[in-house]
């Protein structure tokens, strides 16, 4: 094992520390994503998404290419890392993967340039103790019908919750061992 020193950049992940604590940010991942996006130039919006309208999977006309939707739409999920306030707007967007529309890349486009206005926003973690815990459960097939088990787990770094998941597994389980 070898020590590279302060951690200043990670898989996108801008990190900067000072006496107060760490400061977490994907301003260079933003701005590349906005560049691919091709709207450097647009003017920026106050919200992500306008909470009253509704997407529908039949909105719109088909997108001739599925590609840069969905390229974008993965790349803002993983934005949500430091930007947990878009994360109900990339959820309803991710719905329509398999075959988006253009009212659903211009909710895409609409969330670009939402984050263009706050490019250098970020998580501030005060100092703490580095230690991780992790937790995980499972319900043991609680489901009655299929008889699947929903397992979940939970990372945090002292008391910030810092990853989590939960998912129905795909096969029944017949034993813990």
């Amino acid at each position: 094992m070898k020590d590279l020193g302060h951690l200043s950049y990670f898989l996108g992940l801008e990190i900067a520390s000072d006496k107060f604590g760490y400061y977490l940010s994907q301003a260079k991942y933003a701005n590349d994503l906005i560049s691919r996006a091709g709207i450097t130039h647009t003017k920026v919006v106050n919200t992500p998404f306008d909470s009253t309208e509704y997407l529908v999977a039949t909105d719109g006309i088909p997108l001739s290419d599925e590609t840069l939707y969905q390229q974008l739409v993965g790349s803002l999920i993983y934005l949500i890392v430091t930007r947990p306030n878009i994360a109900y707007v990339v959820h309803i967007v991710s719905q329509f993967m398999s075959s988006p529309r253009t009212t659903h890349f211009s909710v895409v486009l609409c969330i670009l340039r939402y984050i263009r206005g706050i490019l250098f926003h970020g998580l501030h973690f005060a100092h703490f103790s580095p230690e991780l815990r992790a937790y995980s459960d499972a319900d043991w097939a609680d489901d009655l019908i299929d008889r699947r088990s929903t397992i979940g787990y939970c990372f945090f770094l002292d008391t910030y919750l810092i990853s989590w998941r939960s998912k129905k597994q795909t096969a029944v389980s017949h034993s813990s061992t």
